[in-house]
């Protein structure tokens, strides 16, 4: 068994929370440490779409590799234009960039898959598969949707977020020059018995030189949607508009769950990422939160290592309330609310509901799906949006209200 020196803050995962939280503690001055089962340089192997304006403010609207002024939905019968600018991340780029803020600030890289933790009053050691204990005041365990380290409650069936896409050129355009289609709810390729099953959606996007991407998505399900049934789906679709691939260059499989519970806030860690439940529960957006929410965090985390007497209960305490406050906590369960809602709409209903979604003011949809309208104003929008709904998405509102009191109780009062 060999020991390393103890460092300020030792991160689990090196996926963008994990180095973003990690950039965060070294731009505070930490010394961070960070431990991942492959190098901190490994390729993150998905794509990330992200609005621009909500790297703007944090200086990284510079990380797009891709980005599209023609963003349109098509739901509810018509094609609605977003009017608003949406991207994929560069993530060499964004990876570099983290990276070398790590660096700047002497972070060190260790590999090896962390196993256990055990706390003292005065430290954490993660031990690895490999019997080598790490050592920190603080451990943060970013370390994806399965976390190594943190403890959280079970629950009722998770829903996931299920996708199949591919990369590659195709007979014709599967979307039109310039233009990405954040969500396109026609189902005229699908057999009525089909509409009655698991709704799914297209998102595509012209990545420029004949090339595109297209992917068949499942928004949330319990059970999810099989990755099968999706592929099958996407190549039904791009055959009934003529639109079938020639050469596929890339395959995307996604799948994460989109309302897993909150980790315990109490346990003497911290977790970041979709390890700490970060993922939006109505609409699978974390990165963009991850980004943001880091330095709020790590300013948290940085007063309370401030004392050398803090021991890593107070430490997580101080970075758990910056992270879950209360209101925040309100709002998430608004969120699972919504999501449930959505569960139970079929294809029809979810393309109704998102027309009128995207109808209200772009600020309230886009704080909506951001995670940014303070408390008062998320409750607002959504009773914006039930007003102008039609009525058999405003029943199914109503049913989910009846059935789901407590999650509405607890965003309404805390």
């Amino acid at each position: 068994m060999t020991h390393s020196p103890i460092a300020d803050a030792l991160v689990v995962g090196a996926g963008p929370a994990g180095l973003a939280i990690a950039a965060a503690l070294c731009d505070a001055g930490l010394r961070v440490a960070v431990l991942s089962p492959d190098p901190p340089d490994s390729p993150w192997r998905n794509t990330y779409g992200i609005w621009r304006d909500e790297l703007e403010p944090l200086g990284l609207a510079g990380m797009l590799g891709h980005q599209w002024d023609d963003c349109t939905v098509y739901a509810g019968g018509r094609e609605l234009s977003l009017g608003r600018v949406y991207g994929l991340l560069d993530n060499e780029r964004l990876q570099q960039h983290l990276l070398e803020r790590c660096e700047r600030g002497g972070a060190e890289w260790r590999v090896g898959a962390a196993a256990a933790v055990e706390h003292t009053p005065a430290e954490s050691r993660v031990t690895t598969r490999a019997g080598e204990v790490h050592r920190a005041r603080l451990v943060v365990d970013a370390s994806g949707h399965k976390p190594a380290l943190l403890q959280r409650p079970a629950r009722r069936p998770v829903a996931f977020q299920a996708a199949y896409g591919i990369v590659g050129t195709f007979a014709r355009p599967p979307v039109r020059a310039g233009q990405l289609v954040l969500m396109d709810y026609r189902d005229e390729h699908l057999a009525p018995a089909e509409r009655r099953g698991p709704p799914t959606f297209l998102y595509a996007m012209d990545l420029g030189g004949g090339e595109y991407f297209a992917e068949e998505t499942s928004l949330a399900a319990a059970p999810p949607v099989s990755l099968k049934l999706l592929e099958q789906r996407l190549h039904r679709r791009l055959a009934a508009r003529g639109a079938e691939a020639r050469e596929v260059r890339h395959i995307e499989r996604c799948l994460f769950p989109m309302n897993a519970p909150l980790p315990h806030l109490g346990q003497p860690l911290l977790g970041y990422g979709g390890a700490a439940g970060m993922v939006h529960p109505a609409s699978g957006y974390q990165v963009g939160a991850a980004l943001r929410h880091a330095r709020p965090v790590t300013q948290a985390v940085a007063r309370a290592l401030g004392s050398e007497r803090s021991s890593p209960a107070e430490a997580a305490r101080a970075g758990w309330q910056a992270l879950w406050p209360p209101e925040r906590r309100r709002r998430r369960s608004l969120y699972l609310f919504g999501l449930a809602s959505l569960l139970r709409m079929d294809q029809a209903q979810l393309g109704a509901f998102f027309g009128a979604f995207f109808q209200l003011p772009p600020a309230l949809w886009a704080g909506y799906l951001s995670d940014t309208l303070a408390t008062p104003a998320l409750l607002a929008t959504m009773l914006r949006l039930f007003a102008r709904a039609p009525l058999g998405v405003r029943a199914t509102l109503i049913a989910t209200a009846g059935r789901e009191r407590q999650l509405l109780w607890r965003g309404l009062v805390g």
